[in-house]
């Protein structure tokens, strides 16, 4: 999966969220004003990546599907500030009625030590900073996805995705001063 750097720019782009307790608090952090409504989606079932897909077009986000083996469905997200990807687990052969989904972006910045990474982690309860093969850091929020989901949640977890972006630029930006912060 091609994993693109994020900028303010991506998080800011990613504004429109349905309200929740989560969503909110991470909001609030990604950007203090008001949301702008987006249109409304219907969704008839989340498991299905093209309702995230649909979701992220209303945002204003461009995504391209890949099916990979072993149940996964790949999708890449462009935003006009950068992109990240999505990654569908536990989909049935046709690529649908999908269990889990995992945000994830790889950082083009100076990698934090383990000590530092494993801080963080520690600190964060959905958001999971690693090192990548490339030994660049990367962030990941996972969720579980079920029938029962609509367009408004699955902006919920696009708010909670965005909170991450915005705590792990802050830690990637000065790894010290974010754990000793955290300490």
């Amino acid at each position: 999966m091609r994993k693109l750097a994020p900028s303010l720019a991506l998080i800011l782009a990613l504004t429109a969220l349905a309200p929740s307790a989560e969503a909110a608090r991470h909001r609030s952090r990604a950007r203090p004003d008001a949301a702008p409504a987006t249109p409304k989606v219907a969704v008839t079932d989340a498991r299905d990546p093209a309702a995230m897909i649909a979701v992220l077009a209303a945002m204003g986000a461009k995504s391209t599907l890949a099916k990979s083996p072993a149940g996964k469905v790949l999708v890449t997200v462009e935003t006009p500030g950068g992109g990240f990807g999505l990654q569908f687990v536990d989909c049935d052969p046709a690529g649908k009625a999908c269990h889990g989904l995992a945000f994830s972006t790889a950082f083009d910045r100076k990698s934090p030590t383990f000590a530092q990474l494993n801080s963080f982690n520690r600190d964060q309860v959905v958001c999971r900073g690693v090192l990548g093969a490339d030994g660049r850091p990367n962030i990941a929020y996972s969720t579980l996805l079920s029938s029962r989901m609509n367009a408004d949640d699955l902006k919920d977890h696009i708010g909670v995705w965005q909170g991450c972006l915005v705590t792990f630029v802050e830690f990637t930006d000065d790894p010290a001063a974010f754990v000793a912060k955290a300490n």
